[in-house]
């Protein structure tokens, strides 16, 4: 009786000193993370510090450029922590739910985040964010300690000039990320490349995906005060119709002239050479932008390409959150920050575009409910599941080759969006308002506005939809060497 007594009180004494030095630990552990979390906060607003200001000056130092892509991007992975920080510990505080789509079929395609997990593997995952959290804090901290001498070059940088409506448009719609593109384009534009007795004028190439920013940034970095008051003219051109502009000489003769030239299609080099005479006209420091998705074009540049790809994933889910939740706080609404993540990721898997990106934030921001939240999600995910299943090719690239897409889950009806116009006169409607509200939908064919850009260019992004988008895949086949998957009922 005594052995099992004095067991018994052994096995309490020990319980009750592994709760204590649990307890100390736990403690202290939360300290350290309120201590990171505080340290980390600090840095980022030097980082951003730094970059607003970068980001207001000519730099011409390549080196500069490529330290302020590294700071960047180390500043968009300090975000993704601190918001992973608030995260657990509201998890760890108030035990809410974690995001989940609502559509078990679809956690394969993309996630599965279970709804409730078992403690050891949410102290698993906390083990793993700590130490992800650790390298992500240690490489923001040794990025803003290089940026020393960067800061003091770049107090010798002249300062750009905006009028208080550039200003605006800075702070508001802005184009975001791109800064070493945007410096290494402005340093071409205003620098003095030509030989003595070399008047072919310098050409760069800025080659990218479809919708990464190529004409964003082409059409920012030519509204600069000092890129207009260089060129007497900026000439617009495309593949379709450059070679009736060539004609007119008189456009360019003698004048510096910066001619921006869009291709949708392959160059051969006698096309090319087509253009000579008409370069020959043009001033002495005349210069030449080539915008165009084919890496075949870069070939015709004088000097190395600006290479646009997707946004990081970091950088991505950065610039969703803030189209997203707009004048309103994130930390106040956690479950919709976590919703915005899973988009985000969603988006970055599938290579998603900045239009995407702005087509689902303008719809989101227009009800900040987590129902609302989830029920966009699902019905993107179903989208692209039934488009799997009728063609066997993601939506995005689908739009991107030009075919039909089946958007019948947006719309909650049979509707098939196609690259082509019906006809010359249709009701239109945004995308967003679709998505919100499906009765919006006009009856018949009609125009598809998916989204208007409100920076330079201003580009609309325009589709056109049929409602026989049932009869257009009954017995349908996938495309050209693509596997028909199972389909997804209406």
């Amino acid at each position: 009786m005594e052995v099992a007594i004095s067991a018994v009180a052994g096995e309490i004494v020990s319980r009750f000193i592994t709760f204590l030095m649990n307890k100390y630990h736990s403690s202290s552990h939360g300290q350290s993370e309120e201590k990171v979390v505080e340290r980390l906060q600090h840095l980022l607003m030097r980082a951003g510090t730094i970059i607003e200001e970068a980001d207001a000056r000519y730099i011409t130092n390549s080196g500069m450029m490529m330290q302020l892509k590294v700071l960047s991007e180390a500043m968009y992975r300090g975000h993704r922590l601190l918001d992973a920080s608030r995260y657990r510990a509201l998890e760890d505080g108030a035990g809410f739910d974690e995001v989940s789509s609502n559509d078990p079929s679809t956690s394969s395609l993309y996630f599965a985040i279970p709804l409730k997990r078992s403690r050891t593997a949410k102290e698993e995952d906390n083990k793993a964010m700590r130490l992800g959290s650790h390298g992500v804090l240690e490489n923001l901290e040794i990025a803003v300690a290089n940026m020393a001498e960067f800061v003091v070059l770049l107090g010798g940088c002249e300062r750009m000039s905006r009028r208080p409506y550039d200003v605006y448009l800075y702070t508001d719609n802005f184009m975001f990320s791109r800064h070493a593109e945007k410096q290494k384009l402005l340093s071409f534009l205003l620098e003095h490349n030509n030989a003595p007795f070399d008047h072919a004028p310098a050409v760069i190439p800025i080659i990218g995906g479809v919708a990464v920013g190529k004409k964003t940034l082409v059409a920012h970095v030519c509204g600069d005060e000092r890129v207009r008051s260089r060129f007497s003219s900026i000439l617009h051109l495309n593949g379709d119709s450059h070679l009736s502009v060539l004609d007119d000489g008189k456009t360019v003769f003698g004048k510096t002239t910066l001619v921006v030239i869009e291709f949708a299609s392959d160059v051969g080099d006698d096309d090319w050479e087509k253009f000579q005479p008409f370069f020959r006209r043009m001033g002495r420091g005349s210069k030449i932008i080539i915008v165009s998705k084919l890496k075949r074009l870069a070939r015709f540049g004088s000097v190395k390409p600006i290479s646009l790809s997707v946004l990081s994933y970091d950088e991505l889910r950065y610039l969703f959150k803030t189209l997203a939740f707009g004048s309103e706080d994130p930390a106040e609404h956690p479950r919709l920050a976590q919703i915005a993540d899973e988009i985000a990721k969603v988006l970055h898997s599938v290579q998603g575009s900045l239009v995407e990106a702005n087509v689902f934030a303008n719809v989101l921001r227009r009800n900040l409910d987590v129902q609302f939240w989830r029920c966009i999600l699902n019905k993107g995910i179903r989208l692209v599941k039934r488009n799997l299943s009728i063609y066997g090719v993601h939506p995005t690239l689908l739009i991107e080759q030009g075919h039909p897409v089946d958007i019948t889950d947006l719309a909650s009806h049979p509707l098939s969006m196609i690259p082509y116009k019906i006809k010359e006169e249709s009701p239109s409607v945004s995308l967003g308002a679709l998505v919100a509200d499906p009765s919006v939908r006009p009856e018949g064919d009609f125009t598809l506005i998916a989204w208007e850009s409100r920076i330079p260019p201003h580009k609309s992004f325009v589709r056109y939809v049929t409602s026989r988008a049932q009869d257009a895949h009954e017995g349908g086949s996938p495309l050209p060497g693509r596997r028909k998957r199972r389909g997804v009922p209406l």
